[in-house]
């Protein structure tokens, strides 16, 4: 990988979407939107909207189904030349189990992200909610692929580096952190939901605070690459994130405001870092000390 910006699924669609902006290539990896075997038509309308400093989301992982998305959508995706982690979802192991060995060997499907932590569906957060659920998906799909497994979780949870050591030691090769927290907006003078469902997703900057000190807390316990994801709008935000120990980042809510940031932030990231003396993200990850003295054990940095 050429860099550590990828798209956050769910916002860059399956990169048709991105192609009048920019060519979707330009980032070092692609994770395009959810995958399930069945075509799903999502949550109804309306699925979105503006919060302070972020967005609020309810799309109910719609997407195409397996079959179309071989047929159709990676195609696309492939010719953009550039690996492919498949956002996976399913309401059982078996539905994930199948998407999985449907996509084995294709071109450039480099591995997983598989989605346990959606806030807008019910099997999401039934797998996410739970670490031994999470870990006994990412057993049952193991043995299927020799790709990166990436276990995307949710926030949503008292203590989110539970759920991370689970999926470590069932075999996952990555971390994502975090999707979106669960959240609502509310017209008072209809007394309705401002989407088409009662609670949805926040995402965005407003989010960016939560997630840095989630992302800290896993990359302590885990011994495998952290993927952040929230509310990263800028390079400053991806060093921050950096520097807590995360290897990789996607970006997501800003696209929507700026879809052709990626080359603007890339060269701010080469800026910052040669400011600083450094020539590389290894130099600066996980440099945050905190407070070693007052952290819990199963917190502290191994030496």
């Amino acid at each position: 990988m050429s860099h550590p910006v990828l798209p956050a699924s769910g916002t860059f669609g399956y990169g048709e979407e991105f192609e009048p902006f920019l060519p979707p290539g330009t980032f070092s990896a692609i994770v395009p939107k959810s995958i399930s075997v069945e075509v799903r038509s999502g949550n109804p309308p309306p699925r979105a909207v503006e919060t302070p400093a972020g967005l609020l989301n309810s799309i109910g992982l719609q997407n195409p189904g397996l079959d179309q998305f071989l047929d159709s959508y990676l195609p696309i995706l492939q010719s953009y030349g550039v690996p492919i982690l498949v956002n996976v979802v399913g309401r059982t192991i078996e539905e994930y189990c199948t998407v999985v060995e449907a996509l084995e060997g294709q071109p450039l499907v480099e591995g997983y992200e598989l989605n346990v932590s959606c806030p807008n569906v019910k099997e999401g957060l039934r797998f996410g909610l739970d670490p031994q659920a999470t870990a006994s998906l990412i057993r049952a799909i193991r043995p299927l692929t020799d790709g990166v497994l990436m276990a995307k979780l949710t926030p949503n949870v008292t203590d989110i580096a539970e759920q991370a050591v689970a999926a470590e030691e069932a075999g996952a090769d990555a971390i994502s952190v975090i999707n979106t927290l669960r959240a609502m907006a509310v017209d008072w003078r209809t007394g309705k939901s401002r989407i088409g469902t009662e609670t949805g997703g926040l995402s965005g900057p407003a989010i960016r605070p939560i997630a840095l000190r989630m992302t800290m807390e896993v990359c302590r316990l885990v011994n495998v690459p952290v993927c952040a994801i929230g509310g990263i709008c800028s390079a400053q935000d991806i060093l921050e994130f950096i520097s807590v120990g995360a290897s990789l980042v996607q970006v997501g809510t800003h696209l929507y405001r700026e879809p052709t940031c990626l080359p603007g932030i890339l060269d701010e990231l080469r800026e910052l870092l040669a400011s600083e003396g450094m020539d590389s993200l290894e130099a600066l990850r996980g440099n945050f000390d905190g407070d070693r003295d007052r952290l819990p054990d199963r917190q502290r940095p191994v030496p």
